[in-house]
């Protein structure tokens, strides 16, 4: 395989369009690393940004990168540049989460492409969805989308909805007690509705979404700790269409297949006109994510709940700008 020269412009044009990846609390928990001279992109996880109360073993720091790295392989295949994706090439490094070298052969790049409109119109929504239940065409596809980077995406029954919604009221109650988690929640938070201070990061007011008028809403709600000005109220859905992202292991490799399944599966989910959203919360406590697993589903571990459904596209978040997240090094490296 001959690998493809790339210029820095180029490298940085693919991170852009990585970077749109979500993140726990939008810590944006990345970092890459171009060598110029061996024409590989390295992918680093940025332990600064890690959430060491609800994330200890970075779990979710994996699946935010991962992410990153499913965007990032949709834009090289946009552009034309098949890849070569090496996950957790180097024990001696363990941030270095994985390897992309440009000298892939084609496969799936036009599948890859086909996604790219979504890259950018992807968001989280915090907002009530529509009573329509999503056909099983489009949740088959979904399904498929997961399978096709190596994990299992499943409906749970009704019966086992309402025990993931329970789990997830535990979860909150959980963190109401705990100064810890909600120091965490509100370092990576804004609280004025419109402004970010000038953060780059984080989840603003606006992005909350309104509070339940009708009982718990099924999405995490930032604005529980204090109140927010103008941010209203409205009627979730009483019955929310969920689905359970899991893998049959539980280590880092998985991780980082579940990362990319999730943005696999939240980007056909855009080009299927469908508004998602993720609950994590209930997978944050070790005692209550066994839990959180469907007994009938042949799925071990989960590690993300989703929300699907009709309703509005949540707000954009604000994204660190590629200067920060980008390094090249022009000192030739062995791949």
């Amino acid at each position: 395989m001959t690998a493809t020269h790339l210029d820095p412009a180029t490298v940085a044009r693919l991170v852009d369009d990585a970077v749109t990846a979500p993140s726990m609390h939008n810590a944006q928990p990345w970092k890459f690393v171009f060598r110029a001279g061996s024409g590989v992109l390295a992918l680093y996880g940025d332990p600064e940004r890690a959430m060491t109360r609800t994330d200890p073993n970075h779990r979710a720091l994996h699946l935010g990168c991962a992410a990153a790295l499913f965007n990032l392989r949709v834009s090289a295949a946009w552009n034309g540049l098949p890849v070569r994706v090496r996950l957790l090439p180097d024990d001696s490094e363990p941030w270095l989460l994985a390897t992309v070298a440009f000298d892939g052969t084609a496969g799936e790049e036009r599948e890859l492409a086909s996604l790219h409109d979504a890259v950018r119109r992807r968001r989280t929504s915090r907002y009530p969805f529509g009573d329509d239940p999503v056909p099983d065409a489009l949740l088959d596809g979904l399904a498929a989308a997961a399978r096709m980077e190596g994990c299992r995406l499943t409906v749970p029954d009704t019966w086992h909805i309402d025990t993931v919604l329970g789990l997830v009221r535990d979860a909150e109650h959980r963190e109401e007690i705990d100064p810890l988690v909600r120091a965490e929640t509100a370092a990576w938070t804004s609280r004025v509705r419109g402004a970010t201070g000038g953060r780059r990061d984080g989840v603003p007011a606006a992005a909350f979404g309104p509070r339940s008028s009708a009982g718990p809403a099924p999405v995490r709600d930032f604005g529980r700790a204090g109140p927010v000005p103008d941010r209203g109220w409205a009627v979730f859905e009483k019955r929310p269409q969920l689905a359970l992202l899991g893998t049959s292991g539980d280590t880092r490799t998985d991780w980082l297949h579940a990362g990319q399944a999730l943005e696999r599966v939240l980007l056909q989910a855009t080009a299927d006109g469908l508004a998602t959203s993720m609950t994590s919360q209930p997978l944050e406590w070790p005692e209550l994510r066994w839990t959180v697993r469907d007994p009938v589903a042949a799925v071990g571990h989960v590690q993300m709940v989703l929300r699907l459904g009709y309703g509005p596209a949540g707000p954009a978040t604000p994204r660190r700008p590629v200067s920060e997240v980008l390094e090249v090094r022009e000192i030739r490296e062995l791949p």
